[in-house]
């Protein structure tokens, strides 16, 4: 069976192909408990997530394709509407909600790097990237690539999918990605209004923003320093640590006019 290359993202650059309708990729430890949340997913009626198509071997998973459109940089004009950030705004909303409703394994060892600090009563996705959602007639319709899921709070992963897809971006770096035309407290709101955001969660979100911001510096700080080939290109590319002292600042600044818009 032919083989192909599923491009997108950094953390398993190269190391993901698909035969068929059979995605394989590099596991986790955490594997066999995240295999076993997806498919009590499934049996619960959520359908928007891969189940898995065997057990975890060799230090690889098979998972189902779910066909659609992914999203790639350069990325196409499609994945910026309004109309894109709603629909993962509640596609996150569908997931949480299963989620909820679905047992998993509290000391399986679910990955820490994009973990919600405070810990959790149900399993976060922690990184809806552009990369991993995919769109079907211009919706989002599913979720792929669980592998900093974790124990967490449903706001956790709010700001760490708006991160993404608002996207939060400093005035300077919004500009030189060609995304200043993207009002960031506009567009934040249009998100938590899809998602259903309760009012305490509306005003914790900015505060939130900023600890995923750092939890996601971090991150970036151990795969560079560990010489990780992906990121330390990516990061040299795109302004190094000085870009992420100015969104840093920058959001600290902004915390008090994010507020009243998510309030108004």
């Amino acid at each position: 069976m032919d083989e192909q290359q599923l491009t997108g993202g950094l953390a398993n650059a190269g190391a993901v192909v698909r035969r068929g309708a059979v995605v394989d990729r590099p596991a986790g430890p955490n594997a066999p408990a995240l295999h076993g949340f997806l498919r009590a997913l499934r049996a619960g009626g959520f359908a928007d997530a891969p189940l898995p198509t065997g057990e975890p071997a060799g230090g690889r998973e098979q998972l189902e394709f779910l066909p659609g459109d992914v999203a790639v940089p350069p990325y196409p004009a499609w994945a910026l509407r309004e109309d894109a950030l709603t629909s993962v705004a509640r596609l996150l909303r569908r997931w949480h909600d299963a989620s909820a409703r679905t047992p998993f394994d509290p000391v399986a060892a679910w990955p820490g790097e994009f973990a919600d600090p405070e810990g959790g009563p149900l399993l976060c996705h922690n990184d809806v990237c552009v990369e991993n959602v995919v769109f079907r007639t211009g919706a989002a319709a599913a979720l792929i690539d669980f592998d900093f899921a974790a124990p967490g709070r449903p706001i956790w992963d709010v700001a760490m999918t708006a991160r993404y897809w608002v996207p939060v971006l400093d005035p300077t770096t919004a500009t030189e990605t060609a995304r200043a035309h993207l009002q960031v407290p506009h567009r934040l709101r249009l998100f938590a209004d899809a998602y259903g955001l309760s009012p305490a969660d509306r005003l914790a979100l900015p505060s939130v923003l900023e600890q995923t911001t750092a939890v996601c510096r971090t991150f970036v700080t151990h795969r560079v320093t560990a010489g990780d080939a992906a990121f330390t290109a990516y990061f040299d590319a795109h302004g190094g640590w000085a870009r992420w002292d100015r969104l840093q600042s920058w959001l600290a600044d902004q915390r008090p006019l994010l507020e009243r818009t998510l309030k108004a």
